[in-house]
């Protein structure tokens, strides 16, 4: 699952790593139901709708980047037998019945209030200077890409209270960017698996391969019982 504030352009090229390592993947595009609030409500029922409609079977895992993260335990609710794990990819963790304003600093919401325009959010790329994907995608043809297919999200999204829903299942986490060092650090103080990458955010996009690789690894060791001690 791609970001609420970008698309699946973000994670195509690492869904083709994982694909080349035998891991059958699915890309949802969340975009559509992020445009008016209430988004949290609109985003779950339309991933239940999504997944449904694909008919998807087997064990399912899903992988939640960035903003996506703390929706995590609310899209694998919506599966009758669960899903059999999460996967935190440079993303927040769940904070059941918080919102995104109660989770960071105070200048940083106020600055975006400042940014918006008519009740919607600039596209993500637009809400700080310098631009951020030129530096992190080289790319020109990617990069225009991943931002055309940023939405403008509604400011009302960072003040709603996000799902109250648990995950108390499987769980492992990569670390792409320094933005996520406490993140990462609250994931293993869980006892999930952690991999962290010399990266930056978006090397789901520009480097899929050892991203592809960190996930694997997190799998094996998520789902790998311990060895029985004598």
């Amino acid at each position: 699952m791609h970001s609420p504030f970008l698309g699946p352009a973000s994670l195509r090229p690492l869904a083709d790593a994982l694909a080349e390592r035998g891991q059958q993947t699915v890309i949802l595009d969340l975009r559509p139901s992020v445009v008016a609030p209430p988004v949290h409500q609109t985003l779950v029922g339309s991933f239940a709708d999504v997944t449904a409609d694909a008919a998807l079977s087997g064990p399912l895992l899903l992988i939640g980047h960035s903003g996506a993260g703390p929706l995590l335990p609310a899209f694998a609710d919506t599966f009758e037998e669960g899903a059999a794990g999460l996967i935190f990819l440079d993303a927040g963790l769940p904070t059941p019945g918080r919102s995104w304003r109660d989770t960071v600093p105070a200048d940083l919401y106020s600055h975006l209030r400042l940014v918006s325009r008519d009740g919607q959010l600039p596209r993500w790329q637009q809400w700080f200077t310098p631009d951020p994907l030129v530096e992190l995608v080289a790319d020109e043809q990617l990069r225009a890409e991943i931002a055309d297919e940023a939405p403008e999200v509604p400011l009302a999204f960072l003040k709603e209270a996000r799902p109250d829903v648990e995950w108390d299942g499987p769980a492992g986490y990569v670390q792409l960017s320094e933005s996520y060092v406490d993140d990462a650090a609250a994931a293993e103080a869980l006892g999930w698996p952690v991999r962290r990458l010399d990266a930056h955010h978006l090397a789901t996009a520009t480097d899929p391969k050892p991203v592809a690789n960190a996930i694997v690894e997190l799998l094996t060791e998520m789902f790998t019982p311990p060895a029985s001690v004598l």
